[in-house]
């Protein structure tokens, strides 16, 4: 049996859990929720949470997002995944909210997270599934946005987008 692994990217704690940067670990909730009785624990010698069952493994790092690729490259090597049975759910400011996009290989699109990931893995050739979170309004700083929560009119469709990009997620695994 071929293992994947999906990685829902986002910084650690209850200060981050609800901001844009968060929406790849919101979507890996979203997956664990279709799994009954499915939850995260501890793989400490990767610095992960993880759920493993059958050839499917979900997890979610416990480092801050920029420093993401050591603890994915730890797991992938730990459970023996290829870097092409690698899904990593992140999100995405060079799309509209609310839209999802499943593309093997690539560029980072200037995400720290995904940018970590590939020097850790020394290879792009992993599947990115994009959330759109769209682009700062006026002259904010980027980096700020991206830290800060949902809109509440965001937040009213983000259950939508999360199923949306967990779909796309089981899609690319099958």
């Amino acid at each position: 049996m071929t293992t994947s692994l999906v990685v829902g990217l986002g910084n650690p704690g209850p200060r981050y859990a609800r901001t844009r940067h968060n929406l790849g670990a919101m979507v890996l909730e979203e997956l664990l929720s279709r799994r009954p009785g499915a939850r995260l624990s501890v793989h400490r010698k990767t610095n992960t949470e993880v759920y493993s069952q059958g050839g499917l493994i979900l997890a979610r790092p416990r480092s801050m997002m920029n420093l993401s690729g050591g603890p994915v490259s730890a797991l992938a090597g730990f459970f023996r995944v290829a870097p092409e049975r690698i899904v990593v759910l992140h999100d995405e400011l060079d799309m509209d909210f609310g839209q999802v996009k499943a593309r093997p290989g690539g560029g980072d699109h200037g995400h720290n997270g995904l940018r970590s990931i590939t020097k850790a893995l020394g290879t792009r050739e992993y599947v990115r599934l994009s959330c759109g979170i769209g682009r700062p309004p006026g002259r904010m700083d980027p980096a700020a946005f991206v830290l800060k929560p949902f809109s509440r009119t965001e937040q009213e469709h983000l259950p939508i987008l999360c199923a949306d990009a967990a779909d796309e997620a089981e899609r690319v695994l099958t």
